[in-house]
């Protein structure tokens, strides 16, 4: 095997406590992720960065990430003998992700965290970016900024502090909803996202459609626990504000069974397994007709610029996750004065560790 791979699980602190309908991740004042560096005996001199968040929701720790990462650089074979040029590059990534994906079934942040170092060594091997890498053009949509649950005024006056931002994302799930959504609607007059991450039931829900609707909200994210689809269909058939799939929409298989039942899918790297497995899910889910969310979790600049890489792909997105920390252990990815993430220049993902 001419490829080998490691991995450093971070304990980041956040900014402001963080807090969704199903939980904190951890405590909620800090976020766990796990970066990864491969390594290739043909480019000794290069290493890949990558970076995948485990969610225990979806089955994954740091130590299940430990077990399989291994085994997935291991079905990659000699993969980076072919990464001399562009488009070998390209071939091998596709051929590398297939193997990958029939090794191991699942493990959406392991293979996420692998998919993000391959295209930074590839990168770096060819001399291409990772985005040339995927062969995706065109402008990103400007993230949105998102507040997680607390006493309406806490949220309200964390909106007041994230108004730059076009849009806001805003976690429910809660008693006080309606007051947090208006105590933010009073200091913020874009547009607003609602997530209530599993979190809300029929009745209320359908008794909150109203309300939503006169306060401008944008779009409803994951109502319903993620199997519940009749539910989310019911809820879709009497909103005129779009239902966005998230738990339910985990894999590009899952668009399947949403088709006719939601109007919008939430893609995140860490759930689908990485760039490669985006860009299809992205593509797969416009050819449908599906309004396309881009998210993250709580993740470095590792991540997002992973996300960043295939964000022309979504009508809306959410990648603010390296916002969130209070120090960003990477640098080199950009926010632009417009909310627009800008790519470094540069093989691979262009990013360097900050100096501590």
């Amino acid at each position: 095997m001419t490829l080998s791979i490691s991995q450093r699980t971070l304990t980041l602190a956040l900014r402001d406590p963080f807090v969704i309908a199903r939980g904190s991740h951890g405590t909620g004042q800090a976020s766990t992720t796990v970066i990864v560096e491969l390594r290739s005996d043909r480019h000794p001199d290069l290493v890949g960065i990558g970076e995948g968040y485990p969610d225990r929701f979806y089955g994954e720790t740091p130590e299940t990430m430990a077990a399989v990462l291994p085994l997935l650089a291991e079905s990659l074979g000699e993969i980076d003998q072919d990464l001399q040029t562009l488009e070998g590059a390209r071939v091998a990534i596709d051929h590398a992700c297939a193997e990958a994906d029939l090794a191991i079934r699942n493990n959406g942040a392991a293979k996420c965290a692998l998919s993000i170092a391959l295209y930074d060594l590839a990168g770096k091997a060819c001399g291409a970016s990772a985005r040339e890498l995927t062969d995706v053009s065109g402008e990103s949509p400007p993230t949105d900024f998102t507040l997680g649950i607390d006493e309406p005024a806490v949220v309200a006056e964390r909106a007041r502090r994230a108004s730059r931002f076009p849009a806001l994302k805003v976690k429910v799930g809660g008693p006080s909803d309606m007051a947090t959504l208006e105590a933010v609607r009073e200091v913020y007059q874009g547009p607003i996202r609602v997530d209530a991450n599993t979190g809300w039931t029929r009745d209320g829900a359908l008794a909150l459609l109203p309300d939503l609707e006169e306060l401008g909200v944008e779009l409803i994210e994951q109502p319903f626990p993620a199997r519940s689809l009749a539910d989310l269909r019911w809820l879709q058939e009497r909103s005129s504000l779009p239902i966005v799939a998230d738990e339910s929409a985990v894999f590009i298989e899952d668009l399947d069974a949403l088709e006719g039942v939601v109007a919008g899918v939430n893609v995140k790297l860490a759930k689908c397994g990485g760039i490669h497995a985006a860009r299809d899910m992205l593509t797969a889910a416009r050819e449908r007709g599906f309004r396309t969310f881009l998210g993250c979790m709580e993740e470095t600049s590792v991540g997002i610029a992973g996300s960043a890489i295939v964000a022309p792909l979504a009508d809306w997105v959410d990648l603010d996750g390296c916002l969130l920390l209070a120090d960003d252990p990477y640098e080199g990815l950009v926010l632009g004065d417009d909310c627009r993430w800008k790519l470094p220049q540069g093989p691979g993902l262009g990013l360097r560790a900050r100096a501590s």
